[in-house]
């Protein structure tokens, strides 16, 4: 073996070494632990059970290793917020969503706001079933509403009554006050007095018909998991595109965990390439740097 090719293997050598060690600190550094500060950890549970997102850490140590697990390429799990499924968080003003599985046609896919929750008896209004039927035909009653166009809603299978929900930053005499700026509407001088108003459509909405359950059925059908229990918003109750709510909210309470970064095998080609060379690049670089 002539010096020259000598001198070509040997350099040879010294880079897929320097490669291979070069790779295995990569992967070493991917799975740094970020030593503990001594203090203890804060839970990611609610005190009703639910998981909540933490965020990083607020003391300086604390911050440093975020950022380092961050920068090697290992993201922190994030805690999202999950649906109560909680038998004592039921009141009025918060939301069931229907579970994949209730097969119940009169509550399959539906969105339910509670109007009413006590000792005697739960009401709820259907939110995601809009009809065709226009608001003049079911307030026949009430003139103010002769030429009111706006769509009905489907309420619920009991009480074929009219109900009404409103949402007004100032308080509603002869309303029942729901949560936040949303009132319900449900005798006909509230009625004639809301809609001479002229109250805008996306702030009005009228319901035919309502869900009635006993409190201990309720209970006894969110055990078997037909409901999902979440805190009412006016996005949620005034929402424009009512057909599309039930399919938000399930995928809502199907959530776990969010921030886990790509594994390196999920990575790119490109990119796993880009940070390590493959050794069989090197030598046929090397071997045309010979020739």
């Amino acid at each position: 073996m002539s010096r020259h090719e000598l001198c070509f293997f040997t350099m040879l050598a010294t880079i897929i070494a320097f490669v291979a060690v070069g790779r295995l600190s990569v992967r070493i550094k991917g799975f740094d632990v970020p030593a503990t500060n001594g203090r203890p950890q804060v839970s990611a549970l609610a005190h009703d059970g639910s998981l909540w997102y933490m965020g990083p850490p607020s003391n300086r140590q604390g911050r440093s290793n975020w950022a380092l697990r961050v920068k090697n390429g290992i993201w922190p799990t994030v805690f999202l917020p999950v649906q109560s499924k909680n038998a004592k968080d039921l009141a009025a003003g918060k939301l069931l969503v229907a579970s994949r599985g209730l097969g119940d046609p009169n509550f399959a896919q539906t969105v339910v706001l509670l109007v009413r929750y006590d000792a005697e008896s739960v009401v709820g209004l259907i939110l995601n079933r809009r009809t065709e039927i226009p608001m003049s035909r079911v307030l026949e009653g009430i003139k103010t509403a002769k030429d009111r166009s706006d769509p009905v809603y489907s309420g619920g299978p009991v009480e074929p009554s009219a109900f009404g929900l409103l949402q007004s930053p100032a308080k509603v005499e002869g309303a029942e006050h729901i949560f936040g700026t949303v009132y319900m509407i449900s005798t006909k001088p509230s009625f004639e007095q809301t809609i001479s108003a002229r109250p805008d459509p996306r702030d009005f909405h009228v319901y035919l018909g309502a869900a009635v359950w006993t409190p201990d059925q309720l209970r006894k059908e969110l055990a078997l998991g037909a409901w999902f229990i979440f805190q009412a918003d006016t996005g949620t109750v005034f929402d424009s595109d009512p057909d599309s709510l039930w399919p938000q909210m399930i995928k809502k309470t199907e959530l776990q965990f969010a921030g886990t970064g790509p594994s390196d095998a999920d990575r790119p080609t490109a990119a796993r390439t880009s940070l390590s060379p493959d050794p069989i690049f090197i030598v046929a670089s090397a071997l045309r740097l010979t020739r």
